[in-house]
């Protein structure tokens, strides 16, 4: 390539370059996984509640900028709104990503925003719980942000036939790094008093310990991704002062296509589903089956690990039988776990454990392959933007299957129902994702078709 030329580089033609991006990218999944086994799934969640009781008054509220709220609700509201801000803030992240072609540098800002916020709840003592809310809020949206990012990468390192097979190497990466800290951050839970610590400090250490984790591990993607070299059509309009608007003809471009919209449409429904199965699993267990807190995490641990098998069996399944019939196997298979788990008996950890197995085996794989399916429908140039979407369905817009899951507790005064309510999810999301004709989703987008799809 000559001096001067405009002639846009996006993909990475070398196989030994490719493949030496692909092993640094798996290491992002690596490196923020953490984060959401540790800090969100399991450790913030009760010990800011905690913080917050600590600060309530007698009628146990406590009153962030004059508010009002409950502090049992704290939490659940400083998620909601990590994701408002999220949502404000993916889609110019993508689009400046898009028009500049500098992926990496807003990767590294949001990774380190992120991972710096997780390391400061080390901080979260006696009553801050203003401090771990507003914390807490910085860390759910970079990690969102730096999703997008991370995301976008993935046609650029990977030929169509490869993609679901490096997809469901990143989701394996994740689930094996938050396995490996949790079972570490557990250890030194249990044996606090062993090491000399309070129960509080031991939680603060985990929480940080997940930080210095994020941080440390994302300078391996940094020196191994690289950016991309755009043609004028992309680069012309300046990036930041043009990134809102840009979003504005990204939602009209996404118009043009259809087909894609039509699978971020069945996307965003059966992940919804998945995403309050997860959120609200230990909920149903502790609530509606009676198991303590060492089963919970335990299955969660369980999860984790099965997750790592599952992401790569089901990317190997997606090489014979194409990614889309792949996912449409594993909605069937939620399906199955979600009529079981209304089934299952009380005081039965054997059986709760079952469950958690089949849904580790099935989480990771329609995960991964999801996310290299809707890859090949992203047309060329624009990775960063339309990922802000699919990472707008992925995280953003999650609130619908809790709503669905509240009220149906709420109407019926059973977990049981509640949870059986979800399959409405995965019923709907299979018919949306088994109409979309994904070989000419891919041709309309104008990329190459893989031999399984």
């Amino acid at each position: 390539m000559t001096a001067g030329t405009t002639e846009p580089e996006e993909y990475t033609s070398d196989p030994a370059e490719r493949r030496r991006e692909q092993r640094g990218w798996y290491f992002y999944d690596f490196a923020c996984s953490v984060y959401s086994t540790s800090v969100i799934t399991v450790f913030l969640g009760p010990y800011l509640t905690s913080v917050a009781r600590a600060a309530s008054d007698a009628e146990g509220y406590v009153h962030p900028l004059g508010i009002p709220v409950r502090a049992g609700s704290l939490f659940a509201y400083a998620v909601s709104a990590s994701l408002v801000v999220a949502i404000l803030v993916m889609p110019l992240a993508g689009a400046v990503a898009d028009r500049t072609g500098r992926k990496k540098p807003l990767l590294a800002a949001a990774a380190y925003l992120g991972a710096t916020a997780t390391a400061g709840m080390f901080f979260l003592a006696g009553d801050r719980y203003l401090l771990g809310t507003f914390l807490l809020i910085v860390a759910n949206a970079s990690l969102s942000v730096s999703m997008v990012l991370y995301n976008a990468y993935l046609p650029q390192i990977a030929e169509p036939d490869e993609r679901d097979a490096v997809s469901s190497r990143g989701w394996a990466f994740g689930y094996t790094s938050g396995a490996l800290v949790l079972v570490l951050n557990l250890i030194l839970y249990s044996g606090h008093d062993s090491f000399g610590l309070t129960e509080g400090e031991a939680v603060r250490i985990c929480l940080a310990s997940a930080g210095v984790w994020w941080g440390a591990f994302t300078v391996i993607p940094l020196r191994r991704l690289r950016d991309r070299r755009l043609g004028p059509a992309v680069r012309d309009g300046g990036a930041v002062g043009s990134g809102w608007r840009q979003l504005r003809e990204t939602l009209k471009d996404m118009r043009r296509h259809p087909l894609t919209l039509s699978f971020l449409l069945a996307y965003l429904v059966y992940n919804d589903g998945v995403q309050t199965v997860i959120s609200q699993a230990s909920v149903y267990g502790s609530e509606e089956l009676g198991l303590d807190q060492t089963t919970l995490i335990t299955a969660v641990l369980l999860v984790q690990v099965l997750a790592v098998a599952g992401a790569l069996g089901m990317g190997r399944l997606a090489r014979s039988y194409g990614a889309k019939r792949t996912i449409l196997g594993s909605l069937a298979v939620w399906t199955l776990i979600l009529v079981a788990g209304y089934l299952l008996p009380a005081d039965a950890p054997v059986f709760f454990f079952c469950l958690a197995a089949a849904i580790g085996l099935v989480l990771g794989g329609s995960q991964a392959l999801s996310r290299s399916l809707f890859s090949h429908l992203v047309p060329r140039g624009k990775e960063a933007e339309y990922f802000s979407a699919y990472e707008m369905s992925d995280r953003g817009l999650s609130w619908l299957g809790p709503l669905v899951f509240g009220l149906a507790y709420q109407l019926t005064g059973s977990y049981r129902d509640a949870i059986i309510s979800l399959v409405i999810f995965f019923v709907v999301g299979f018919v949306l994702l088994a109409r979309v004709p994904v070989r000419r989703a891919v041709e309309a987008a104008g990329n190459p078709i893989p031999d399984r799809i």
